[in-house]
């Protein structure tokens, strides 16, 4: 997966610069919004999503650095900012490209979309068949201490590899009485070029609730 990452010292607003950004690159027909987040060395941190077929997609990630880092720069009377854009999820709002396995696939019907004799052509991407999905369920207690999603997100990539294609957070609960936090996440596993046995995924989602235990210091509801 690639990344295009930068810093700047700036002077005025970060979402605001950003949002600029994302209209100038797809037009201002799009829905945005702004979520907060938790990354190392910025405070506050956000992450920019963008409505795409139907779903929040998030396409970058920002933060506003922590004012001993941009001191240790020699710019004490600036801001800094951190942020980092998702290339692959970039093209796929640009293209129409539903699914971002599809950008290490070697299937023609794919890559034959995008042979064209100008580099400013416009291209709509054209979705063929695929394999079923298999869809599982998982839940689990938040740790007490800070948790961020994006750590489970990346914790299932970790593990699935390219089987999971996407993973959605469905329920939030709090218990009435001890306040503690559930999330129930929804994971869809798919291979791009066959069908997967129930078998298969079973496996690979226990590994995943074995990890997320241990990794992130959750209580598991399995």
């Amino acid at each position: 997966m690639h990344t295009m990452e930068a810093t700047k010292l700036v002077e005025h607003s970060l979402k605001q610069a950003l949002t600029k950004l994302v209209v100038h690159l797809f037009g201002d027909a799009l829905d945005v919004r702004w979520v907060d987040c938790y990354f190392p060395f910025t405070h506050p941190s956000f992450e920019m999503e963008i409505s795409f077929q139907g779903e929040w997609m998030e396409v970058l990630g920002c933060g506003v650095m922590e004012q001993q880092l941009v001191n240790s720069a020699g710019a004490e009377n600036k801001i800094g900012w951190a942020f980092g854009l998702g290339l692959e999820r970039l093209a796929m709002i640009l293209y129409g490209i539903p699914d971002i396995r599809l950008f290490w696939s070697k299937d023609e019907r794919f890559l034959k979309q995008f042979h064209v004799p100008h580099i400013n052509q416009k291209i709509q991407f054209q979705p063929f068949s695929k394999y079923p999905p298999l869809i599982n369920d998982i839940s689990f207690w938040l740790p007490s201490e800070k948790y961020c999603k994006n750590d489970f997100y990346d914790l299932v990539r970790t593990t699935a590899g390219d089987l999971v294609e996407k993973v959605d957070l469905i329920d939030e609960y709090i218990h009435p009485k001890t306040k503690r936090v559930s999330h129930c996440y929804q994971i869809t596993y798919r291979h791009l070029e066959r069908t997967l046995t129930q078998n298969e995924v079973s496996s690979i989602h226990r590994a995943i609730q074995k990890s997320v235990v241990r990794e992130l210091g959750v209580e598991g509801r399995f």
